[in-house]
């Protein structure tokens, strides 16, 4: 009763004109993203932190980016069907089948399924954080310094493991984001960290200027050296509703896709790329025609399409229950929501049920209005594509420069800005996953904390995390397995090897 009760109170806030109209232009902006290569929700939430310092509402605030997160899975369907092109990372799988599709005349019909399931999915993942979040935040209260440390190396142990293929790489830009973190005074004793003398450091980095460099002038650097062209297969869309084959045919791809999506993407590093990779595995798994994967089948589609967009919803739960934020573009809202000195985790539902609820609420009646803007606007989107590069580069460099500039006035933060985008480069052309690195940085604070509470709690034993404390043992139980069995797959894989 008190989760309907607040779903009702929410509703109330997400109807109010303003943060309606700011769930509209997100949802709008968040599909322009998806659609162009070369942007991602990460990257736009990230250029758009500095206006989050202008909007006085939190629930707006994180209505309006939450927006362009889950927009941006719907839209990058687009570039994958029709140019081959993914317009998000979580679409790459779509375009294995999309654009096959497309080839055989059927763009219409594969950008209908991919809009409907996604819309099925994204309905089934707000109605299990309408659900799931409301008990799992309870369960949270009972998490003390111990708890939170130990959950917290289990989700960037997670983040690693989950968000790219090698493990080596993920632990550098791991280290690299808490090493970032720990520039500046040290919270308890004062003492200057790894501030190489200046005094300009002394303050630490700030998270906006670091994720508008990563993700903003790194993407735009490393696009430059992109030579990848798409073309349009075809200038007439087609009819985009299924068929009644096509309903049969994807109608459990849509529900396995979305369930699976909603339980990947609840895990810190799961998110939609994970999820949309193990749906596409298990629809060609599950077929009675699995050589027809890869060469058209719609269920090819509409499993990968629902289970990122079920992800997208499933990785607030984390966020908003337990402090955790999933992946790199949740790491942004994370950010934004502490802008507004909102601090997520288990109490602020209690505390800001304005906000909870509200982007809860928001999320059913984004997902109407990104159906109604998908299917409709095809051709507008289309027609999108044709921005050249060359334009689009340098007014995001523009508008990453004078927003990092407009938060302090400080010129320092231009020169971090610059260093953060190389660093973005350099990570993205050596194929390191980035995601990590944003989620390092957002928890490092949290990590030394609960860490140095624990030990003067135990007057410096650690045996508060395992002996005294259940929760925190369960959870480093976990952190243990997970360690082992990636040293048992290294030596079994050294052993084939040889």
């Amino acid at each position: 009763m008190e989760t309907i009760n607040g779903l009702i109170q929410g509703l109330g806030v997400a109807i109010a004109p303003m943060n309606l109209l700011f769930a509209f232009v997100g949802a709008l902006l968040g599909t322009a993203v998806g659609v162009l290569p070369g942007l991602g929700p990460a990257a736009t939430i990230s250029l758009l932190l500095p206006m989050i310092y202008k909007i006085g509402d939190p629930a707006t605030a994180v209505i309006f980016l939450a927006g362009i997160y889950y927009g941006a899975m719907y839209g990058g369907s687009t570039t994958s069907i029709l140019l081959n092109l993914p317009g998000e990372a979580a679409s790459v799988v779509t375009s294995l089948d999309g654009y096959k599709m497309a080839l055989k005349g059927r763009a219409g019909a594969a950008l209908g399924i991919a809009a409907i399931g996604s819309f099925i999915a994204g309905t089934i993942g707000v109605l299990g954080l309408t659900f799931v979040a409301p008990p799992l935040a309870e369960f949270a209260l009972k998490f003390g310094p111990p708890e939170y440390f130990s959950l917290t190396l289990v989700g960037l142990l997670l983040a690693v493991f989950l968000s790219g293929s090698s493990i080596v790489k993920g632990m550098i830009t791991l280290a690299l984001g808490l090493l970032f973190a720990a520039v500046g005074l040290d919270p308890v004793t004062g003492n200057v960290r790894f501030t190489l003398g200046t005094t300009h450091l002394q303050s630490g980095f700030d998270f906006v200027t670091l994720a508008m460099g990563i993700f903003g002038l790194g993407e735009i650097f490393y696009n430059l050296e992109q030579t990848e062209a798409g073309q349009i297969v075809t200038t007439k869309v087609g009819r985009l509703w299924p068929t009644l084959q096509d309903w049969a045919e994807s109608k459990w791809a849509i529900f396995r896709g979305s369930v699976l999506g909603f339980v990947v993407g609840v895990l810190p590093g799961g998110g939609a790329v994970l999820s949309s990779l193990a749906s596409y595995g298990l629809e060609k798994r599950l077929s009675k025609k699995p050589e027809e994967f890869g060469e058209g089948a719609i269920a090819g589609v509409a499993g990968p399409e629902s289970a990122n967009n079920a992800a997208s919803s499933a990785s607030f739960i984390p966020l908003m229950t337990l402090g955790i934020p999933a992946n790199a573009s949740i790491a942004m809202i994370y950010a934004a929501l502490l802008i507004q000195g909102i601090q997520p985790g288990p109490f602020l539902i209690t505390e800001h049920p304005d906000v909870f609820w509200g982007v809860t609420a928001s999320m059913y009646i984004g997902n109407a209005m990104l159906l109604a803007l998908n299917l409709p606007l095809v051709g507008l989107w289309v027609q999108l594509l044709r921005v050249p590069f060359s334009i689009l580069g340098p007014v995001v460099v523009l508008f990453t420069t004078v927003g990092v500039f407009s938060i302090a006035n400080n010129v320092t933060d231009i020169f971090s800005l610059l260093f953060f985008g190389v660093v973005g480069y350099l990570l993205k052309k050596f194929k390191f996953e980035v995601g990590p690195l944003p989620m390092a940085f957002v928890l490092a604070p949290m990590i030394e904390n609960a860490l140095r509470q624990s030990l003067l709690i135990s007057n410096g034993s650690l045996s508060i995390f395992v002996v005294d404390r259940p929760i925190s043992a369960t959870l480093l139980g976990i952190f243990a397995v997970m360690v082992l069995s990636q040293v048992v797959k290294f030596f079994r894989n050294r052993t084939r090897t040889a």
